[in-house]
């Protein structure tokens, strides 16, 4: 039986006092990473050796300290050889280091459960980019992602230097990152900030939610033009934990149009997923320094809807 070894490094807020135990946090870990893995099958791997750290003897409830670094070897069946597939997206930008693509809607980022084919790394693979391993086996070169059903913006890294450099900037919130979105209800407030920590979701761990013992989440946005009852944001993210801006628009009652998970009724025959769009990507260039900034337009079906609210307004 081989295995994937994953590492995962702690990020907690060192301010809230929040403690959190090793299993419950490699456990969310993973599940973000895409892996079906309970509190239990942590245990046992922790008892099996499979999870190593720089601590003499690692139990499941020692709890997790800021800059812990994990190295977890996720048992798996069969070696992992990711297929190159033709899949249809725009390479906005590539060079020897790095890879800059525009998502559309649907296609999910890298194989995982329930998606071993057809990925935007499978297309990747089809057209012979070759990717760091840094990001894992099923996640090569992936510093950060957007959901299947975002369209957008996002870098991948082909070179080792490249996949370190990025995942830096990414953790001193050096990256710009704006996005748009249609959100329920009418925000009156020209501009704002939603401060509060994302985690697993204790009622349901499919999903995240705002919870004490998340990880620091902060998203800017501010107003671009107001409907009958939606509203079209600018969102920018000071941190990028999985569906936050999702979950921060809800948190404060607005939360997406066409959001199967976090969504309303209302507006939900509109969009085929979540009005959410990765507009604007900057970052430095891993091995020259200077700054690269990209844009993507707005896609086909954002516009339409936008088109149909003014319509209705």
């Amino acid at each position: 039986m081989t295995a994937i070894r994953e590492t995962i490094e702690a990020q907690l807020s060192g301010e809230s006092g929040d403690k959190v135990r090793v299993d419950r946090f490699l456990a969310d870990a993973l599940q973000e990473l895409d892996y079906d893995v309970s509190r239990s099958q942590v245990q046992q791997w922790l008892a099996k050796g499979f999870v190593q750290s720089g601590r003499t003897k690692l139990k499941p409830s020692d709890d997790v300290v800021l800059g812990d670094v994990f190295e977890v070897d996720v048992p798996g069946e069969t070696p992992v050889e990711i297929a190159g597939d033709d899949v249809e997206f725009e390479v906005v930008y590539e060079d020897d280091d790095v890879v800059v693509v525009n998502k559309p809607r649907g296609l999910v980022v890298h194989p995982g459960a329930g998606h071993t084919r057809n990925t935007l790394v499978n297309g990747l693979v089809g057209r012979n980019t070759v990717l760091s391993p840094l990001g894992g086996e099923l996640r090569p070169g992936v510093v950060h992602r957007i959901d299947k059903d975002t369209s957008g913006l996002l870098m991948l890294a082909k070179t080792d230097l490249a996949y370190h450099a990025l995942a830096q900037q990414l953790r001193e919130h050096s990256v710009e990152r704006l996005y748009q979105a249609v959100v329920q209800g009418r925000i009156v407030h020209e501009y704002g900030t939603v401060d509060a920590p994302i985690g697993r979701d204790p009622k349901n761990r499919q999903r995240m939610a705002v919870t004490g013992h998340g990880k620091p989440s902060v998203t800017h946005f501010k107003v671009l033009e107001r409907f009958r009852d939606t509203t079209h944001l600018e969102l920018q993210l000071e941190t990028g934990r999985t569906h936050q801006i999702r979950v921060h628009m809800a948190y404060i009652g607005h939360s997406l149009v066409g959001d199967p998970v976090y969504g309303e009724r209302q507006h939900a025959n509109l969009m085929q997923g979540q009005a959410l769009h990765a507009m604007t990507l900057g970052f430095r260039h891993p091995r020259t320094g200077a700054w690269l900034s990209f844009s993507a337009p707005l896609p086909d079906d954002l516009m339409r809807l936008l088109e149909l609210l003014r319509g209705e307004s």
